[in-house]
């Protein structure tokens, strides 16, 4: 399919609607300002608001803290710490007690939250914080993972190890052996819409929370965890974040807890929205890894054993930290097959905002440490990347066991690689850059293809589940409500589509509605690109059993077998008659048919023992590959990148439009990690990098000046997920893995190619640069 026929968004209407392009259900809401955030939201009357003041230390104690200006200045209506919380003092999603509201005494990291101003408008709020007086006994910070004690550092969370074969033995039999260590960094969510909660206030123990959140049900315990009352008397309700990456999946308990606290505190409704800033000083953010490896492999290029450690900048408390680092040892092998493998994750304590889940959660940190593993070995063999990478790519039916003992049983990297090394002419264009760079001495240039092998699941199997609520009434119309979350990406179209294929009506004929904890319960974050795979399948298994009500009735008022039930476009045959679908319905609320369902879904096969390092973590995997060509000034290290081509799978897409917005902007946000976007910490703790002004995302004139993208649509999800569709959120961003091997390419290429760049990420221009000096100056000797 190519990308001009996805994107045909002018079909009409269609019964069901399955696998057609059909545009996002707010796309027209989005361009024209007429969709509705929290901030966009009609104010109750006498809504307050709060901000929150935030700590000017990485680490200390809190020997005074005067508030008394705080309380006295214009339109305050109450100030709230620590001792204020009527509940439990902790937002941990993970339940280890480690992430208090509001610290009592110990300072954790510069800008943590320390007490909230509530006032009549947002500004008094803003203004008030600025008049604390603390008092702190500064502690020796440890801001850089790489400042750790190696011999005993400090963890948030117990590491894990993976292992599979004799490591030493390979290692040490191995013709050919390299060390060395990569550092990568970390991102900032930069989500357009912040973080923000409204909290109202109900009768007696009630609140009802709108939050900017990816985890309406964490969000909903957290808050009744903090005011001390059950989990029924909250109700978190969202309709659509303004982006969210993974940094509303546990950063929103903060907002929404502080939110709650103030109404209930006031009696008044309460608005918490920081600054951009703010928001970024005191949120979490992804994790910075540095990676050490060493290889062992023969003359051939086939790897024969790797010892790795992942050690990440985590911050001061666990969060997801032990998901996240786990997860990056789950990808620690890519597409490659290790035939004995040990690796090993450092989750380490820093005094930095505590970092949390982000696209893709850890596993694009693993893949770039395998990356630089191929690297090394071609880099040592005077060989292409590419070729070094498809003799190491796992087996069809030896040589498919990854390191936590799961087999790879759906393959299909040959033939994604083969394909688009065909269609992206990989060796011709390979062979014209060699050419231009002999000729050209100041603009150099590269190319990588690189592929994606990514495993959908959750990490934690209890989240592999899903609820949804669908009703039919008497018109034919029909209410959709799941425990999925819209964050931009499409999903309460997708699911959408699910329900009017089982229906076969038209889509205009389901109403999406907000998500909410009071219709659907105990639900899973929309996290792990699992959002269509989970709520698709609960929204069907909820119509289905509508469906089979719909034609017990039909065959038992019309007297016709039930074979002879079929449902078709906007109506339904019943023997030989045709009935338009609203019809029966009516008939059938005649008859006392219930008309309404709540479906589940629960993800089959998956099973983990972490103890053990075995299991069989990943429902399935999906599968891409980019090829990337870029250019760099070798005189200043800035760069364009001239052409990307990606095919990418995505089985067999519910809706080809969607997948190819996700696959696009994914690519471009994992390029930003790799290229431009720089988080900096100065001696003090301080987060330097913390507006738009210093901090860079991949603005329009940063994409690829060529960018081809196309679905490889003779691919189907061997396992029965939602239409043999398969998860497109996360996989795609690490297709852009890409863009940094080309710049190493194109860096190599001053050296003749004889030294590994070892290029860190992210590589910005001063990166280059200084790799650029070092290979000319390693060459020179």
């Amino acid at each position: 399919m190519t990308r001009h026929e996805a994107l045909d968004l002018k079909k009409p209407a269609i019964a069901g609607g399955v696998a057609h392009s059909l545009r996002h259900d707010s796309a027209h809401k989005h361009v024209t300002g007429e969709a509705i955030y929290i901030d966009d939201m009609p104010e109750p009357a006498g809504t307050l608001h709060a901000y929150l003041g935030l700590s000017t230390i990485a680490h200390g104690t809190i020997r005074k803290m005067d508030l008394s200006e705080v309380e006295a200045a214009p339109g305050v209506v109450a100030v709230l710490t620590a001792k204020d919380i009527p509940g439990h003092n902790d937002i941990s999603p993970t339940g280890l007690n480690d992430e208090p509201v509001f610290p009592e005494n110990e300072v954790q990291f510069f800008g943590q939250p320390l007490f909230a101003v509530i006032a009549e408008t947002r500004e008094a709020a803003r203004r008030a914080c600025r008049l604390a007086k603390i008092e702190y006994e500064e502690q020796p910070a440890l801001i850089d993972a790489a400042d750790a004690d190696p011999a005993s550092p400090r963890l948030v969370t117990k590491p894990l190890k993976l292992e599979r074969g004799e490591v030493e033995k390979a290692l040490s039999a191995a013709p050919r052996r390299i060390k060395g260590r990569m550092r990568v960094g970390g991102q900032d969510h930069f989500y357009l819409e912040g973080q923000i909660a409204l909290a109202v206030p109900g009768e007696d123990m009630d609140v009802t929370v709108h939050s900017s959140t990816q985890h309406p049900s964490e969000v909903q315990h957290m808050v009744a965890h903090v005011l001390g009352i059950p989990s029924h008397a909250v109700t978190i309700e969202v309709r659509r974040m303004g982006g969210g990456f993974g940094g509303k999946e546990t950063q929103a308990n903060l907002f929404a807890a502080v939110a709650a606290l103030a109404a209930k505190r006031t009696g008044r409704p309460v608005k918490l929205r920081p600054d951009r800033d703010d928001d970024m000083i005191a949120t979490g953010k992804r994790h910075d890894f540095l990676i050490d490896y060493e290889v062992g492999f023969d003359d051939d290029g086939t790897i024969l054993g790797v010892d790795l450690r992942y050690a990440a900048r985590c911050g001061f408390s666990a969060d997801l930290s032990g998901a996240v680092t786990d997860r990056a040892l789950f990808h620690c092998d890519n597409a490659y097959f290790y035939p004995a493998v040990r690796a090993v994750s450092a989750p380490l304590y820093t005094n930095t905002v505590s970092n949390t889940a982000f696209r893709g959660f850890g596993g694009p940190q693993g893949m770039v440490g395998a990356e630089r593993i191929i690297e090394e070995v071609a880099f040592a063999l005077g060989k292409d990347p590419l070729e070094i990478r498809k003799r190491n790519f796992y087996g069809e039916t030896d040589r498919n066991v990854t390191p936590y003992h799961q087999k790879v049983e759906d393959n299909i990297v040959h033939r994604i690689v083969a394909e688009l090394e065909e269609t992206a002419d990989y060796a011709g264009r390979r062979r014209a850059i060699a050419e231009f760079n002999a000729t050209s001495d100041i603009v150099k240039r590269g190319i990588a293809l690189t592929p994606v092998k990514f495993g959908i699941s959750f990490t934690a199997t209890h989240f592999n589940q899903a609820g949804a609520l669908v009703h039919v009434y008497t018109d034919g119309s029909v209410h959709l409500n799941h425990g999925g979350t819209e964050m931009g990406q499409g999903l309460y179209v997708k699911v959408a589509q699910v329900v009017a294929e089982e229906f076969q009506i038209d889509i205009d004929r389901v109403k999406i509605t907000a998500t909410t904890t009071g219709k659907v319960p105990n639900t899973s974050a929309t996290a792990a690109s699992s959002g269509s795979d989970l709520n698709g399948m609960a929204a069907q298994n909820a119509v289905r059993q509508i469906k089979n009500r719909l034609i017990d009735f039909a065959a038992r008022h019309y007297e016709v077998p039930k074979e002879q039930v079929v449902f078709l476009p906007n109506r339904v045959r019943v023997g030989n008659q045709e009935i338009p679908f609203a019809e029966l319905v009516k008939q059938a609320y005649m008859d006392r048919v219930q008309l309404s369902a709540a479906g589940f879904y629960k993800t089959p096969k998956i099973h983990w023992d972490r103890e053990k390092g075995r299991g069989h973590p990943f429902y399935y995997f999906a599968y891409g590959a980019a090829c990337t060509e870029v250019s760099i000034d070798t005189l200043t290290g800035e760069y364009m990148v001239e052409r990307v081509d990606i095919l990418h799978e995505t089985g067999r897409s519910l809706n080809p439009a969607i997948d190819l917005g996700q696959i696009e902007g994914g690519f471009v946000q994992g390029m930003g990690w790799l290229t431009t976007e720089e988080l900096v910490w100065d001696e003090k703790g301080m987060l330097r990098t913390h507006a738009p002004s210093t901090y860079k995302i991949p603005l329009a004139s940063d994409r690829p000046k060529i960018f081809n993208v196309k679905l490889a649509d003779w691919a189907e999800n061997a396992e029965p997920t939602v239409h043999r569709s398969k998860a497109v959120g996360e996989p795609p961003f690490m297709l852009a893995i890409s863009v940094l091997h080309a710049l190493s390419d194109a860096v190599a290429s001053v050296a003749n190619h004889k030294i590994c760049p070892r290029l860190d990420a992210p590589a910005t221009p001063e990166r280059v640069l200084f790799a650029v000096e070092r290979l000319k100056a390693e060459a020179a000797k």
